[in-house]
């Protein structure tokens, strides 16, 4: 069975599909209400699920419930780039940059293979350093492959 976080996700995409557009917008109480759980799950979902770098960008709405808009990013490839190196930042952790790399193979931007590639140099092992820099040299790395993939395709 399902876990709570899974339905409220599944429910919300299925709002997105349905709806045909690339935002909806819900209120934070009533969505809690209708799962019967606290309104700080309904938060928890989209600060761990609808995050930009999995394609969504999310705007509160404070007052009257906590109105939450949803947005379903189509943005065109320079534009997510850029977008996805301010997010890496100086710092990232082995899951964040997991979280990345598996969203860019999903969106096709990466294929299985760089993907794979990817997540090898990324890893902990790849990295043999004091554990204190080793999300800043992952980061790094994430930022430099990203480009060096994004400048590359379609030029073969």
């Amino acid at each position: 069975m399902p876990r709570i976080s899974d339905l409220i996700e599944m429910f919300i995409k299925e709002l997105l599909q349905d709806t045909n557009n690339t935002s909806v917008e819900i209120q934070r109480n009533e969505l809690a209400s209708y799962f019967n759980c606290a309104p700080s799950q309904i938060n928890y979902v989209l600060t761990t699920r609808f995050t930009i770098d999995k394609g969504y960008l999310i705007e509160s709405k404070r007052g009257g419930g906590g109105h939450i808009k949803i947005i379903k990013m189509n943005i065109d490839r320079n534009q997510y780039v850029k977008i996805l190196l301010d997010q890496i930042g100086d710092s990232i952790s082995k899951m964040k940059a997991l979280s990345i790399i598996n969203m860019l193979k999903e969106k096709k931007f990466i294929t299985e293979r760089e993907a794979v590639l990817m997540k090898a140099a990324i890893s902990d092992r790849s990295i043999h350093t004091p554990m204190n820099i080793k999300d800043e040299i992952r980061a790094n790395l994430l930022k430099h492959m990203i480009v060096a993939i994004f400048n590359h395709n379609g030029r073969e």
